[in-house]
């Protein structure tokens, strides 16, 4: 499937390489790779992939274009009010379909990693919240700008208040101002803003670095992460012990200690 679209993929360039780096490429130029009914449902059934393949180890998620994305397809939303409940069906559908797709990004044991050009508006800032890691262009820029059309970004509100403090969330959701790569480096949205030109090599590198560990104890980790970080902190350090106490049965936390006691690389066996 190597750097072609697939019959399957028709908004997204789906590219798999040797060393188990998924890049899915957001393909939607002329719509400024919104994510439309048809981009969400490859995207969610992508991750569905991505989720259950042995062979991929990193997702990548970037664009083609001068949008990342901008968000819900305003065009085809509005089309939806044609209807005799002027709308509210769709509208419900769409929801439930874009957050799946979102959380089905942090539930996928693969990490997932944005990177990101131009510009990330609304859910497509929702898309680049809701990676694990993202790197940017230093020229790419980010909002919620629902708020300047009567529509307060709620939903991705809730990926955004995840990964950056309250008063920086509710500044980008209550003004809708449009910030910098590197203000959303400075924020913890992103993890850090590079060079446009140096952007696919920073990214790979750090794709292939994740990507040569186990891929057990990545999903392990990943896991419980999410899941503690809601919990009191008695409740997460109970929690948190009993992952470390299976993990320390793995197979790969045996390869692993072993070789670093004796000097070597470990061969893991993602199990």
């Amino acid at each position: 499937m190597k750097n072609k679209i697939s019959e399957d993929y028709q908004k997204l360039i789906f590219s798999l390489n040797e060393n188990g780096l998924l890049r899915l490429t957001l393909n939607d130029e002329k719509r400024r790779n919104a994510l439309s009914e048809a981009m969400l449902t490859e995207i969610g059934n992508a991750i569905q992939f991505a989720s259950a393949s042995p062979s991929v180890r990193v997702v990548i998620l970037d664009a083609n274009g001068p949008a990342f994305s901008a968000g819900h397809d305003l065009k085809e939303m509005t089309a939806g009010r044609d209807s005799d409940d002027q709308g509210r069906a769709y509208f419900a559908k769409i929801m439930d379909m874009c957050s799946g797709v979102m959380q089905s990004i942090v539930h996928c044991p693969k990490p997932v990693i944005a990177s990101v050009t131009g510009v990330a508006t609304a859910a497509g800032c929702q898309l680049v919240a809701s990676c694990d890691l993202a790197l940017a262009a230093d020229t790419a820029k980010f909002s919620t700008p629902g708020v300047n059309i009567g529509l307060f970004c709620s939903t991705p509100m809730v990926a955004l208040s995840r990964n950056v403090s309250n008063k920086h969330a509710m500044e980008m959701l209550l003004t809708g101002d449009m910030i910098s790569a590197p203000e959303a480096e400075r924020i913890g949205l992103i993890n850090r803003a590079v060079s446009e030109s140096e952007l696919k090599n920073e990214t790979d590198i750090l794709a292939q670095k994740i990507a040569s560990k186990s891929s057990l104890t990545l999903a392990t980790g990943k896991t419980a992460f999410y899941q503690q970080r809601y919990m009191t902190l008695e409740e997460a350090y109970q929690y948190t012990s009993k992952v470390m106490v299976e993990n320390m049965l793995a197979s790969d936390a045996k390869e692993g200690i072993g070789a670093f006691i004796e000097k070597r690389p470990p061969e893991w066996k993602d199990k």
